[in-house]
């Protein structure tokens, strides 16, 4: 009986879309529908031609964060380490950038590797990041054919910039932007005090 009420449910919400003068399939309104917890009855996405939309949540491969600053991009990673310290896997490898006269670390990563193979997505690098400088992506085909060459992502394939993020996490962002500029106000009350 509950396959059949399944069966029948997928000619009712097909019957209700069309009295609404909408696609149910082959459009994006109607994949998102079909997605979410609201869609009833059976469904077929014709992937890759048609995709479910990815929720913001999602988590896949982090990503490292940049900012555009008078046409320069300014990572915020500043080679720290503590991504590496609790990844539970050890897939991220940090090389410190030194200043060449001092010898001094620079706040800025020479090298920054992280092993796809061996990453489990589990979030921990972006939780514990204090500079918001490593984000977790939604893209998720990373299918490939030579393994060694393609699956370790080295600083210069890591790069994304804070749009980008805003585009794949906008309620994330705007959080974090308005934690940030409280904090940018709070220091500045600070400093106007006599």
């Amino acid at each position: 009986w509950l396959t059949f009420k399944h069966f029948l449910d997928t000619y009712v919400d097909d019957l209700r879309w069309t009295l609404k003068g909408k696609k149910r399939y082959n459009s994006a309104e109607g994949i998102a529908h079909r997605a979410s917890k609201d869609a009833r009855g059976i469904f077929t996405v014709q992937y890759p031609e048609e995709r479910v939309p990815v929720p913001e949540e999602f988590r896949y491969l982090p990503f490292l964060v940049y900012e555009e600053k008078d046409g320069v991009k300014v990572e915020r990673c500043t080679s720290c380490g503590i991504c590496a310290k609790v990844c539970p896997p050890q897939c991220i490898w940090i090389v410190r950038t030194n200043d060449p006269a001092t010898g001094r670390p620079v706040p800025t990563p020479a090298e920054f590797y992280i092993d796809t193979d061996i990453c489990m997505s589990c979030g921990f690098c972006a939780e514990f990041c204090p500079f918001d400088a490593i984000k977790m992506g939604h893209d998720y085909e990373l299918a490939t054919y030579d393994r060694k060459r393609d699956s370790i992502y080295d600083k210069a394939r890591l790069l994304r910039s804070v749009e980008y993020y805003a585009s794949i996490r906008p309620e994330n962002y705007a959080r974090e932007e308005a934690a940030r500029a409280e904090a940018e106000a709070a220091k500045a009350a600070r400093k106007a005090r006599p």
